[in-house]
């Protein structure tokens, strides 16, 4: 193989990976999982019963980290 076909191969392959990258943050950006942390994500249930949401969450920080 000459350096040109290399060259080709290697930009095809980041150009794929690349894709593959962009397309799972979109899916992550428009799905907007809650995280899981220290709360154990949204299987848990607060005081009352209700589901707890990230907003609610008692171990959440108040301000910026």
């Amino acid at each position: 193989m000459d350096w040109q076909t290399l060259a080709l191969i290697f930009v095809l392959v980041l150009i794929g990976i690349g894709g593959t990258v962009a397309a799972m943050a979109i899916g992550v950006i428009f799905k907007r999982p809650c995280l899981r942390g220290s709360c154990g994500g949204s299987a848990v249930l607060g005081p009352d019963g209700q589901k707890l949401s990230c907003a609610t969450c008692p171990n959440r920080r108040r301000g910026p980290a």
